[in-house]
């Protein structure tokens, strides 16, 4: 029996969790940096208040991860014999449904300020001893913001897919998007500026829709993934590519004569049940031991494997197994 998934992982992908948590203490730093900058700018602006609210958002998948990272180390024990590699999974629902329930209050807040047709105001600043309209500093900020964030979900999703890492690839993709929401505030701002009032508050709309939808996918992911759907890919889409390769190592042995997979995701790794139609009836204990580990060489995602042998499989993998996208 291969050791602890969850304190011994091979060496690549303890590297990469080191440098996965490097990069959310990081995208932590940066998010409090944002923060502080928007709000000594965020004036009347309703796409301002929007995308400073997002941006504290931002940092709750980053907790998440933190969190959960310090739990997936523990062994199983008594109490949790899968271990505890599911608070991944569970943090990954808490930032979704988190970024649900604010970002549907900031759209309502949006709609609401358009239908009162409320007409929001920038003043001006001194600043160096200039005076200068605060809408260019907004914008200026803005701009420079988006950067940092688009380079830092890059390097997280190049990190999230070899550790097969969820909430990891969740916070990467929020943080490639985080542009839409720099663009979104600048083109609100410039709207004030031009006397286009409204476009401020379609802004703030269009920011909040933007919250709303991470925050629905992420729910959504977790949660079908908690209620033990067939276990897919980091992206939650595809089928997870390992299925097929253990499915393809029990057919490697000729004294089985049917067999199939049955795995649901703990986290970043796989709970795997085995069945197999043995030729004969008259196996061994060796025998099986053989096939489980065998199956548990195949990768590091193979956490938690178990060989049942069984006189025909059973109904559901009569049904179709592809996952739907």
């Amino acid at each position: 029996m291969k050791p602890e998934a969850g304190t011994h992982l091979p060496e690549e992908q303890q590297q990469l969790m080191r440098r996965a948590t490097k990069l959310e203490w990081i995208s932590i730093g940066y998010a409090a940096c944002t923060i502080t900058l928007v709000a000594l700018v965020v004036g009347n602006s309703q796409a301002m208040r929007t995308a400073w609210v997002e941006d504290m958002l931002s940092v709750l998948p980053q907790v998440a991860f933190l969190t959960a990272g310090i739990y997936v180390r523990k062994s199983r024990r008594p109490t949790h014999p899968y271990g505890y590699h599911r608070t991944m999974s569970a943090g990954h629902l808490v930032a979704g449904v988190a970024l649900l329930a604010i970002g549907a209050l900031l759209a309502y807040e949006a709609i609401s300020a358009l239908v009162k047709v409320e007409h929001p105001t920038i003043g001006t600043m001194n600043l160096f001893g200039y005076t200068i309209w605060q809408g260019w500093l907004m914008i200026a900020i803005m701009t420079m913001l988006a950067i940092p964030a688009v380079i830092l979900g890059q390097l997280k999703i190049k990190t999230a897919k070899p550790l097969n890492n969820k909430l990891l690839y969740a916070d990467a993709s929020m943080a490639k998007a985080d542009w839409q929401t720099n663009v979104a505030s600048i083109v609100g701002v410039g709207g004030i500026a031009f006397g286009l009032w409204w476009l401020d508050g379609v802004a703030a709309l269009v920011i909040s829709v933007g919250i709303v939808r991470d925050g629905w996918t992420n729910t959504r992911s977790a949660t079908v993934d908690l209620l033990d759907r067939r276990a897919t890919s980091y992206n939650g889409k595809d089928p997870h590519p390992l299925i097929p390769e253990l499915e393809a190592q029990l057919r490697s042995f000729g004294w089985i004569k049917d067999c199939g997979i049955r795995a649901r995701e703990l986290g970043q790794v796989l709970h795997v049940e085995a069945f197999i139609v043995p030729v004969a009836v008259d196996l061994t204990m060796s025998q099986i031991h053989e096939v489980q580990a065998a199956l548990e060489d195949t990768d590091w995602k193979a956490y938690d494997v178990v060989v049942t042998p069984v006189l025909e499989l059973p109904d559901f993998f009569s049904q179709p197994r592809e996952v739907k996208k």
